[in-house]
């Protein structure tokens, strides 16, 4: 019980902490997100409806840009149908009734647009007519629209009422010089002049117009307006002859309108497109009550999601703290192996010193041996033959130590990496040779496939033999824990790869990677084998390893049957 009581204390503590912890999450879980939330969809809304406002504005400048040219494209069209007429006729061509009439049958065909059309000279009389009315005769020369004509040759009326007390509005050119000067005038279709103007459908309640720099009406207003009468409104009028003006203003029944505006006919008209505020900005309000909406549920949705989340969080923080321990036990292991990897390299070097000095008195008793018999003090015998072979053993097995001994050595050195080209046919079975006897220990048959015409490869040899010693290592224990001492196959192959490059193999009949480890194979400190029997850093070391030498390394395994390991290196072209 003793022993047991600083356990019990430890786990009553975590539970405590983890509970500390669980609050907090959960409170950190609602009130951050909800303040977040809040801050984000308050930010969302401010840039959501300023884009919408934007747009709406936008899309109401473009609607203005797009009836302002489409309404200047048909007066001109209009115009440029005068013109032709003026090109095409002379002034006592005009004024003939059964050619006036001719012309205006070929004016109506191009457009239905217009009603009438007259003939004035110079002194404002009109000699020619042809139309609805009983114009002919009648004297312009006082009218503003003919003193404008003859000043600028051009003209473009206000609707008016004239001689025939009906609004309407003309256009009139004016031709030769000042002394034979005549003008030809036509007056255009105001009804489908004024559906042409009207013709506009933002939403519900959108509408267009005409005004006159007076602010008098020459297109009807569906909301109440008709032609020659004065705007209401009062409206604010550009500055700018191309701006589009657009603003928000109440009418003079106080309803609120946004409004886009802009001069034409070199400001005498004023195009006026409007549309209620309600109306315009629908989108916008739609968009409010949404994030209101959003907002309540979004709340809730916290709420829940954070119950959820801080039981997955807490179980997480308990799973990482006990892979903590784990990995601070698999570190301290791993630290314990380079001490010993330091210390057997010193041993080594130890025993190495030894080795020499055994070498040079088996080669002195050699000798020994060798005069003897050249001087006849020994002589052919079994038991002289035996000792002879005795001496060669001790040669052979002091030449292997020194072997085992130098790789060790070249294994511990530490140095900065060595890259150089290296001969598979010559440096595998080197490794091998490293293993053999282990592996024979165990029952494993160990068998080694170099390709002929195996290119050579670039890298550090010393790194390169510590990848292979792990996985020849990893391989025996994983057919020792399947096949125990019998039945164990390790195979070793190397050769060229079609695209240039070489490639090594270490296949083994094990017992295999499952599906779960297999992804995380190469990960650092992890590992399949129990605890105490590796530290999981080897295959991260060696998938770094080969990496650094521009090299490729993967597994393929299946539980049961065995692994094996490719590793893909550049050839030295």
């Amino acid at each position: 019980m003793g022993d047991m009581a600083p356990e019990v204390i430890k786990c009553s503590q975590k539970k405590t902490y983890y509970k500390k912890i669980g609050r907090s999450i959960f409170i950190s879980m609602i009130l951050v997100p909800v303040v977040s939330f809040i801050l984000i969809l308050g930010t969302g809304y401010y840039y959501f409806t300023t884009s919408i406002e934007n747009s709406t504005i936008s899309s109401m400048k473009r609607i203005v840009y797009d009836h302002r040219h489409m309404i200047e494209s048909f007066l001109m069209e209009r115009k440029a149908d005068l013109e032709f007429v003026l090109s095409s006729y002379s002034f006592d061509d005009m004024v003939r009734p059964d050619e006036i009439d001719k012309v205006f049958g070929y004016l109506q065909k191009g457009s239905k647009a217009f009603l009438d059309l007259g003939v004035f000279n110079k002194k404002g009389v009109h000699v020619a007519y042809y139309g609805p009315y009983k114009l002919s005769g009648k004297i312009y020369k006082n009218a503003a629209w003919f003193k404008e004509v003859m000043k600028k040759g051009f003209y473009i009326s206000d609707v008016f009422l004239g001689y025939r007390r009906v609004p309407h509005f003309v256009i009139a050119i004016a031709k030769g010089d000042k002394e034979n000067r005549w003008v030809v005038r036509a007056t255009i279709d105001t009804y489908m002049f004024n559906n042409l103007v009207k013709n506009v459908r933002i939403g519900k309640t959108g509408e267009a117009y005409i005004l006159n720099a007076r602010g008098i009406f020459q297109t009807e207003r569906r909301s109440g307006g008709n032609l020659m009468d004065i705007d209401p409104d009062k409206l604010r009028y550009p500055s700018d002859d191309k701006e589009i003006t657009t603003f928000i203003e109440k009418d003079a029944r106080k309803d609120t309108y946004l409004y886009a505006t802009a001069w034409m006919k070199n400001r005498d008209w004023l195009l006026v497109v409007r549309q209620q505020k309600s109306d315009a900005f629908s989108a916008l309000y739609m968009a409010a009550y949404l994030i209101l909406a959003f907002t309540v549920v979004g709340g809730g949705l916290i709420v829940g999601m954070a119950f959820y989340l801080t039981g997955r969080i807490v179980r997480s923080m308990k799973r990482m703290d006990e892979e903590k321990e784990g990995l601070g036990q698999q570190l301290i292991r791993a630290s314990r192996l380079a001490e010993i990897g330091e210390m057997s390299t010193g041993i080594a070097h130890e025993i190495n010193n030894p080795l020499q000095i055994m070498k040079s008195e088996q080669t002195l008793i050699k000798t020994i041996l060798s005069e003897l018999k050249e001087k006849g003090d020994l002589k052919d015998s079994e038991d002289l033959k035996e000792m002879e072979d005795s001496v060669d053993q001790i040669d052979t097995q002091i030449s292997r130590c020194s072997q085992i001994t130098q790789s060790v050595l070249k294994f511990g050195r530490k140095s900065e990496p060595d890259y150089r080209d290296m001969d598979l046919a010559v440096f595998i079975p080197e490794i091998t040779t490293m293993v053999e006897k282990k592996a024979a220990v165990h029952g494993i048959s160990l068998d080694e496939n170099i390709a002929e015409g195996t290119p050579r490869v670039h890298g550090d040899p010393t790194q390169l033999q510590q990848v292979l010693l792990n996985l020849f290592n990893n391989a025996i224990d994983a057919i020792v824990d399947r096949h125990g001492s019998r039945g164990g196959e390790l195979i070793v192959v190397a050769g060229p790869k079609k695209d240039g490059k070489v490639e090594i193999s270490v296949k083994d009949n094990g017992s295999g990677i499952s599906p779960e480890s297999l992804p995380k194979i190469f990960s650092p400190f992890y590992t399949t084998k129990p605890v105490g029997k590796g530290t999981g850093l080897g295959l991260s070391v060696c998938y770094g390893i080969i990496n650094s030498m521009g090299g490729v390394m993967e597994v393929d395994s299946e539980m049961g049957v065995g692994t094996t390991f490719l590793i893909t290196l550049p050839s030295v072209v």
